[in-house]
């Protein structure tokens, strides 16, 4: 199994965790009372290892971050958006079922 490499990150390291980074970030919005979010996460912590230093995976608590899900229109969990020189490049909103549906997500831009 991969090893995971994810970020968890709040309303106040948001902007060094995603928007400051060199690489592409990730974000999974989420909590912990939801089960699609739950689905999803196996399958980033295994991308997270297998796509190593091309992607950065982040993680973000709706409920205890309000601050950056209402900066970027977060109203339905999960979503999954990626972030490129600190701007929004893709989203996806919920569970898309297969580990390879959010693979391709991620390669078509990294």
């Amino acid at each position: 199994m991969a090893d995971s490499r994810i970020t968890h990150t709040s309303d106040s390291n948001f902007k060094a965790d995603v928007l400051d980074s060199s690489i592409p970030v990730l974000v999974d919005f989420w909590a912990v009372w939801c089960g699609p979010c739950k689905a999803i996460a196996p399958h980033l912590e295994v991308l997270s290892g297998e796509l190593g230093d091309r992607v950065k995976v982040v993680k973000l608590d709706v409920d205890s971050n309000p601050e950056v899900s209402a900066r970027y229109g977060v109203r339905s969990i999960p979503t999954l958006l990626l972030f490129k020189g600190g701007e929004v490049i893709d989203k996806m909103v919920g569970n898309p079922g297969a580990k390879s549906k959010i693979e391709a997500f991620l390669t078509r831009h990294v």
